[in-house]
């Protein structure tokens, strides 16, 4: 069969496969079939493991007790129950899953995926160690969440809950500027609690400028970044993994840090007492994520003279002798070189000249 990505139509903004049978009529693949992934990526599922689709029971903790264990043929697990055919999934998985109960009785996507990422002891896979395929792998079932995500807001009772109908008059486009007709049309509107969209975002906005009207300007900016030499990091690297072809490790290691700052920064008030805070994580190069805060202190804590920067702020080397350990945190971290002769293997250098 010849398999070609094409793009979506109207019903399915993602990319789907198209496959040619022998039959000469050609079947479109779904990002929802379970026959997707594998077809997308047979190196990581060289014999054709199912990926995820709508309909994966969700099992509680009874039924997991109870359930069989799953036929395991060399490093292959197959499970009696929730196996299936790729042939058959292409006919049947396309149907309508309007009618679902008010309680999740199925796996959802985003859990799906969580499961497959995550790290677990004396794990056999490989999926986690497939060098910047899994780079590809992690961006295209996240943009297979998105299209989940908005499949669900796309539906008809989410639309009717948000009042489209105000949307749709042809007057209103043209208020608005509409001068072709393909701008005129029916919107789909996402409420705020799509993350990324243009109310989550005017929300997220509106709230920060809040917080400047309500306890005044920041008092702190502060940023912390993510070291790719963490012994957390290293110590569940294999020796022939790089950092950055593992972001699920990084993000994970650094959102623990970022807690113990957040308990260092609000909790024990290495500042002083902070009113109120705003922050954002970003991502810089080799996907390794950074954060940056703005902190707004009370009236107490407020930094008004030279010396309560200086509490806080060094702009020198600090004294090895009295403070050995941060002496040498800057030097490693914050000081570049040596490097030309007297350093070859820097990693400024390149071809060590």
């Amino acid at each position: 069969m010849n398999m070609n990505n094409v793009q979506a139509n109207k019903q399915c903004t993602s990319q789907h496969i198209q496959v040619y049978p022998k039959d000469n009529r050609p079947q479109i693949i779904k990002h929802y079939f379970s026959c997707y992934d594998p077809m997308q990526y047979p190196l990581i599922f060289p014999n054709g493991e199912s990926g995820w689709h709508r309909k994966i029971a969700r099992l509680n903790q009874m039924q997991k007790k109870m359930r069989p264990k799953p036929i395991c043929r060399g490093q292959t697990i197959y499970d009696i129950q929730s196996s299936t055919n790729a042939a058959h999934g292409i006919q049947t998985e396309n149907e309508d899953l309007s009618k679902r109960k008010t309680q999740r009785s199925t796996v959802s996507c985003r859990e799906y995926y969580c499961y497959k990422l995550q790290i677990r002891e004396n794990d056999k896979s490989f999926l986690l160690h497939i060098g910047r395929l899994l780079q590809q792998y992690v961006v295209d079932m996240y943009i297979k969440i998105e299209t989940s995500r908005l499949d669900f807001f796309s539906t008809t009772d989410i639309q009717n809950r948000l009042r489209n109908d105000a949307y749709r008059g042809l007057l209103d486009s043209i208020t608005q500027g509409c001068q072709t007709g393909l701008d005129v049309g029916k919107r789909i509107i996402l409420p705020t609690s799509f993350i990324g969209g243009p109310r989550d975002m005017r929300k997220r906005y509106m709230d920060a400028i809040t917080l400047v009207q309500r306890y005044g300007k920041p008092d702190i900016f502060l940023t912390t970044t993510s070291n790719p030499n963490w012994p957390e990091i290293k110590g569940l690297c294999l020796p022939f993994d790089e950092i950055q072809n593992r972001p699920d490790l990084t993000s994970r290691i650094f959102r623990a840090k970022l807690q113990v700052l957040k308990n260092e920064l609000f909790n024990k008030e290495i500042f002083g007492h902070v009113l109120a805070y705003a922050y954002v994580i970003e991502f810089q190069k080799r996907g390794l994520p950074h954060a940056h805060f703005l902190l707004i202190l009370n009236k107490a804590s407020k930094l008004f003279h030279p010396e309560a920067f200086d509490r806080i702020v060094c702009a020198e080397l600090p004294d090895p002798h009295a403070r050995p350990y941060l002496f040498s945190l800057v030097v490693k971290h914050m000081m570049h070189g040596p490097c030309g002769s007297l350093n070859p293997t820097c990693p400024c250098m390149k071809n060590r000249s």
